[in-house]
């Protein structure tokens, strides 16, 4: 534990022992509780419901093996997993994630991360997270279908639209989402919405393909004002090329900013110029509907980096890690401050380390966490369970404009539960005390 919680005199450190969670899991129980141990020793209601310790578990960890058929027609076996950690604020909610790096020490950080998120939505949903270690990289559209239809198998008796609304992650999109809720639909004889990010024409919403993405320029951008300036003009790192960094660049470049990176798992482009809407466009279809890499596309202006992370490649203002958890290293946040980054906004569930977060904070870079900057996907998820809850149809100006409310809304939430370090505003402090307080709350008012 740090000196910070080890200094607390209501004793955490223990109670984190006790149920000995990976190093994931771990490191995300220990920033959350330095930052809301003050908050515990000055509430007794918590103290004697004892919140802290009742959200380290949680309430179901579910796992099964699922067993499906290649195109060779050889049996394939993977592991499948759904952790429903709490449900005080509403139905579990949080996506499934399919990549071979998947455990359970992954999905139980990526849950407890999400039921702060969520809450700091506003909206009544609560905190889930599941997936395989499965890899549809490589794989054939019939065998991603075969793999989601027995994955949905098992998963549909634990699910149901005031029960657990999974959505998707990283290697889960629109396309397996498609499969998973037409298993889920055979099976059940129900057309409920209990899956969000579906396709348009089985109830998905529009807007919510861009919603992570453009939810954490608007984070970013509302941290910059809070600043008395703009995301105008600045150039911008963005890790990834997934769907979150391409619609992250995406608003970025409308507001005027200069996109100067992108990345997959085999390297890095930079643009020194910035990336062209022509460009954008292009990475876009080649990204999401080529599923082709990096390595293979070309663009004028543009120089790739095998192997190599954006960090240390280009002059930055802003930095917005879009790709997954731990990419950003404390070497690699001493490489952006080097390289002349003020903003640091996390698309991606905790895509900075602990120590990553340190170097941010001793240098004064005002630094916006994932459970705060990417929250924009859940809450547009949870417009998709409204839409589909009420038989309607939003249009994409409606999700988008209520999106951007959501997004300043959180904003102020940070702000207004955030001590001050070094001269700016420590919003990792801030939302984990925000969205700590909507739980525990909750938790206090339900009983036991």
């Amino acid at each position: 534990m740090t000196t910070m919680t080890s200094a607390c005199n209501y004793d955490l450190s223990s109670l984190i022992d006790v149920i000995n969670p990976g190093p994931l899991y771990r490191s995300a129980i220990e920033e959350v509780a330095e930052s809301v141990c003050p908050v515990i020793e000055s509430n007794k209601a918590y103290q004697q419901a004892r919140v802290f310790e009742r959200l380290l578990i949680p309430d179901r960890v579910i796992r099964f093996r699922v067993e499906w058929v290649n195109d060779a027609g050889g049996v394939e076996v993977n592991f499948g997993w759904r952790i429903e950690h709490t449900n005080v604020l509403g139905p579990y909610k949080g996506g499934l994630r399919f990549h071979p790096s998947v455990t359970e020490d992954t999905l139980h950080f990526l849950a407890y991360e999400q039921c702060f998120k969520n809450a700091l939505t506003g909206q009544p949903i609560g905190g889930g997270k599941g997936g395989s270690n499965f890899n549809p990289k490589g794989k054939s559209d019939n065998e991603v279908m075969r793999f989601c239809q027995a994955f949905m198998r098992e998963l549909q008796r634990h699910i149901g639209p005031s029960v657990d609304v999974p959505a998707g992650d990283i290697g889960v999109g629109g396309r397996e989402i498609g499969y998973l809720y037409g298993q889920y639909m055979k099976i059940t004889k129900q057309r409920d919405g209990v899956m969000t990010g579906k396709p348009l024409g089985l109830g998905g919403l529009l807007g919510r393909t861009e919603a992570t993405g453009y939810g954490t320029v608007t984070f970013a951008e509302e941290m910059l004002k809070h600043n008395g300036d703009s995301i105008d003009g600045k150039r911008v790192m963005i890790s990834g090329s997934g769907n979150v960094a391409l619609y992250a660049a995406e608003l970025a470049m409308e507001k005027g900013a200069h996109v100067v990176t992108m990345s997959d798992s085999g390297g890095s482009i930079s643009f020194e110029k910035g990336m062209t809407s022509e460009q954008l466009v292009e990475l876009i279809e080649y990204k999401e509907v080529q599923r082709g890499r990096l390595a293979n596309w070309k663009g004028e202006g543009m120089s790739y980096h095998p192997e190599a992370r954006p960090w240390s490649l280009v002059d930055a203002d802003v930095a917005l890690p879009c790709a997954t958890q731990h990419e950003v290293e404390k070497d690699d946040a001493a490489a952006l401050v080097d390289r002349g980054v003020k903003v640091v906004a996390e698309g991606a569930n905790m895509p900075c380390t602990h120590q990553a977060r340190s170097v941010f904070h001793y240098k004064g870079i005002v630094f916006g966490p994932g459970k705060a900057a990417n929250a924009g996907g859940v809450a547009t998820s949870c417009f998709e369970m409204s839409q589909n809850a009420s038989h309607s149809t939003w249009t994409k100006e409606q999700s988008l404009d209520k999106l951007t409310g959501v997004m300043v809304d959180i904003h102020e939430q940070c702000v207004s539960n955030a001590p001050m370090v070094n001269g700016v505003v420590d919003y990792g402090t801030g939302a984990d005390r925000g969205g700590f307080i909507k739980l525990a709350d909750a938790i206090v008012a339900m009983g036991v």
